[in-house]
């Protein structure tokens, strides 16, 4: 199991040792942080389903991917698409781990998505789930997140990586303040199962619905790869690239969520 850390000091021996750290936190959000082999701190928030999880699921959030949990809080990124689904997808029976930028970039992610350091931080993570007795592990990313999700997957593909992977709002496009896209990412590399979401309406400049279909063909080497395509749901409260949008399925959290839990679900393990 997932060890917490004592109140009377106990953290730093637990850091040492390799292993979770738990901080204060409500039942449904315990925020934890794991080492990494290049000598960072990992803080990500653990939400576990009722019952012992189906899978494991790593949530990579847009923007700049900084939760700034070394407040002790959820401090940034609380309405992003995954972040505010996080319950959801534990509802659905998965252990879900939402990401925060390493403790050596508390500014974010920004130009740090497609590295290998990230993706040798993440892996850390995804061996710490495994060892927890998670069946799998996938990778969720959304909107900036899919960059980091993508580089991972395809960086980890020789050992050590993801059983699957999830892009939601693909970033096909460099914004003005973000230039990494999922372009910049090896996806012939990747080798596991891939489901990429998008919503047909999407209006953001940097992840158009018309460049769903040559990301799907970049994607052939996976050994299954599917579309889900949304429509509708309720106005937007937010910019076409913020979360209260079509960009982040704005009014459909319940159907995407559970579309994408069931994909997970229902796609065989690999022996």
């Amino acid at each position: 199991m997932i060890p917490a850390a004592s109140r009377r000091g106990g953290a730093a021996a637990l850091l040492a040792l390799g292993l979770f750290v738990a901080s204060p936190a409500r039942a449904a959000d315990d925020l934890r942080s794991i080492p990494t082999p290049r000598g960072v701190t990992e803080s990500f928030l653990l939400v576990r389903p009722s019952a012992p999880p189906a899978a494991a699921v790593v949530l990579f959030a847009g923007g700049n991917g900084a939760l700034n949990l070394r407040t002790g809080r959820l401090a940034g990124l609380g309405g992003n698409f995954l972040v505010r689904n996080r319950g959801r997808f534990a509802g659905h029976g998965l252990l879900v781990a939402v990401l925060d930028s390493p403790s050596d970039r508390p500014g974010g992610l920004d130009g740090f998505r497609t590295s290998a350091a990230h993706a040798e931080d993440v892996g850390a993570l995804i061996a710490a789930l495994r060892a927890e007795g998670a069946p799998s592990v996938w990778l969720i990313g959304t909107s900036m997140g899919t960059v980091s999700a993508a580089s991972v997957a395809a960086r980890l593909a020789g050992g050590g990586g993801p059983d699957g992977l999830v892009l939601t709002s693909s970033v096909t496009r460099p914004g003005r303040d973000r230039g990494e896209t999922v372009g910049d990412v090896r996806l012939k590399d990747i080798r596991v199962p891939t489901l990429v979401v998008h919503h047909r309406d999407d209006a953001c400049r940097s992840t158009p619905y018309a460049d769903t279909p040559g990301l799907l063909r970049d994607l052939a080497a996976t050994p299954r790869h599917e579309l889900l395509s949304f429509a509708g749901g309720d106005p937007p409260q937010s910019g076409p690239c913020d979360a209260r949008a079509a960009h982040g399925y704005w009014g459909l959290d319940p159907e995407v969520v559970a579309a994408i839990a069931k994909w997970i679900l229902d796609t065989p393990r690999r022996p």
